[in-house]
């Protein structure tokens, strides 16, 4: 009985907590206008960021992803946002609702001569359920389904040799699921999103997903995070 109680307890957890618009804020207009124009400030320019790679993943809520990537080594900026549809400008009441064929999805700006691309991909099916269909942790729907994108047919290569690789040494015991997508366009989402783990440390969703999910994948790529993230 104790076991069937404290599994109930966690799912109630989990089923309060999502990636979704209610979660936005609960502080005023004007404080959290001001917080965004203090995190536009952090934010690097376009100007600074010239010369790094890109790379484009989506694997749930962009709050984890955006985190995950950010502790990694060589990684200079990430971005949450919105790819992998046809919708212009969607905004994150339409995608999370799933009211576009879009999914959450992030900009990683990185350095090939500290982190390769085929390191990130490992970061990436390492951090999450790509056996998962439409679905990481509490967040059900085709918004926040697995997808690798690719610029060119080298970076295809990668995704799908790793792939194979993972399949031929049965790491899961389920058919991967992850969708291997040409990049078309990246749309970053609203300002509040950005760097929405470390500004939200509170929030019932960071504390009970995210940063469970950010913890996992530093127990098991230590060898991939940035000095200060250890």
């Amino acid at each position: 009985m104790n076991i069937v109680r404290t599994s109930l307890f966690l799912f109630l957890i989990l089923a309060s907590t999502s990636c979704q618009p209610k979660n936005k804020s609960d502080k005023p207009e004007t404080v959290q206008k001001a917080e965004e124009n203090a995190l536009a400030e952090v934010k690097l320019t376009a100007e600074q960021l010239k010369g790094y790679e890109t790379a484009y993943f989506a694997s749930g809520c962009f709050w984890c992803v955006e985190a995950i990537f950010e502790s990694v080594k060589g990684v200079k900026e990430v971005y949450s946002g919105y790819s992998g549809g046809t919708e212009k400008n969607p905004t994150y009441k339409e995608v999370s609702y799933g009211k576009t064929t879009h999914a959450e999805a992030v900009e990683v700006y990185y350095d090939p001569k500290i982190i390769s691309f085929a390191q990130l991909v490992q970061v990436f099916f390492g951090s999450h359920d790509p056996t998962s269909l439409n679905r990481q942790g509490p967040d059900r729907g085709a918004q926040y389904r697995s997808i690798a994108f690719y610029k060119n047919e080298a970076e295809k290569k990668i995704i799908t040799d790793y792939i194979a690789q993972l399949e031929a040494e049965n790491v899961y015991d389920r058919p991967i699921v992850t969708e291997v997508k040409k990049f078309d366009k990246f749309y970053r989402a609203e300002e509040y999103h950005q760097d929405y783990e470390k500004r939200n440390p509170d929030n019932s969703y960071i504390r009970n997903v995210s940063i469970p999910r950010l913890n996992r994948f530093k127990e098991n790529f230590k060898s991939y995070l940035k000095e200060d993230t250890h």
